[in-house]
């Protein structure tokens, strides 16, 4: 299939086939990504900017190794220092930015779309790298990729998402990735962090994790957002994590082969202990890897051309 858009702004609105080329190309990256390939030439003359308003270590550093590594010129650009704090607009410090020559622009925001709104005033290519509780495209791109390379395939599996689903953009971009390809998706957490209406999306929603973990092929443990969430969501850490938890002793209810993913930062002892997080059924540094070479493979889609290795 021949890739069409400018722009990379969410998971609901790209096809079965759109996701898929996404993750056939980053196939084609994942040495270049695990430094067992010379870097490439692909992006050689193309600028890409980071242009994050909130903090980042993973998503912003995967982006700038991963144009780096497809031969770009990369910029961070910080809002702390920047016009912005003088009363500039979102939209006119992106403009004056994309006037310097800019050909993609990598945008993580605290407010759902924003990197929507950018793409109607800018000529350059749009990244969606987070928006507030929206989506985070290229996390549930990687996941994705991360599941059909330790299993195969994705149709047919039966995934589920544990924890913070109310203000996670990246349980949003698993839903809609993983249900246009074909997997079965649940939902699991207290309810007050499990909205009603998510099951509108076609997940099955669960609010016990004992009753849903043996169904599961792949589990996604994710981030409690503390910095997003109003107080009084669960009694306490130590409540969760008796509930939510994923330790050795509840892993045993597993699947011989489960799939364990978490995007990170993870916060070991709330969401999952250290064993499991570094054990045998864990792929988390795998995420990592892969997220550089899906990264990749977006840049390389967006204004990408085949001038091979350097």
């Amino acid at each position: 299939m021949t890739w069409n858009r400018r722009h990379l702004l969410g998971l609901e609105e790209l096809n079965r086939e759109e996701i898929v080329t996404i993750l056939d190309a980053a196939e084609d990256f994942v040495e270049t990504a695990q430094r067992r390939r010379k870097k490439r030439g692909d992006l050689k003359g193309k600028v890409v900017v980071n242009l994050f308003f909130e903090p980042s270590t993973r998503t912003r550093a995967s982006f700038a190794f991963a144009a780096k590594r497809l031969g770009a010129d990369t910029h961070d650009f910080t809002p702390g220092g920047s016009s912005i704090s003088k009363g500039e607009t979102f939209v006119d410090t992106a403009k004056n930015i994309e006037a310097m020559g800019i050909d993609v622009m990598v945008v993580r925001h605290s407010v759902p779309g924003a990197p929507h709104l950018l793409a109607q005033h800018l000529h350059c290519g749009v990244v969606n790298a987070g928006d507030g509780a929206h989506e985070h495209p290229t996390q549930g791109l990687l996941d994705i990729f991360t599941i059909r390379q330790r299993k195969g395939r994705i149709e047919g599996l039966t995934v589920g998402l544990v924890g913070d689903i109310a203000h996670s953009r990246v349980a949003r971009s698993n839903i809609h990735g993983l249900l246009k390809l074909g997997a079965k998706v649940i939902v699991c957490g207290p309810p007050t962090l499990v909205p009603p209406s998510i099951e509108r999306l076609g997940v099955e929603m669960a609010y016990r994790l004992d009753d849903v973990l043996p169904r599961c092929d792949v589990v996604n443990v994710l981030r409690i957002q503390f910095e997003r969430q109003r107080s009084g969501l669960f009694p306490s850490i130590q409540e969760y994590f008796r509930l939510f938890g994923v330790d050795g002793v509840r892993l045993r209810k597993a699947k011989p082969d489960i799939l364990l993913l978490a995007p990170g930062p993870i916060n070991r002892g709330v969401e999952l202990t250290p064993e499991v997080a570094d054990g045998p059924h864990s792929a988390i540094l795998d995420q990592v890897t892969n997220g550089l070479a899906v990264r990749m493979a977006v840049l390389h889609l967006l204004c990408g051309r085949p001038t091979g290795e350097e």
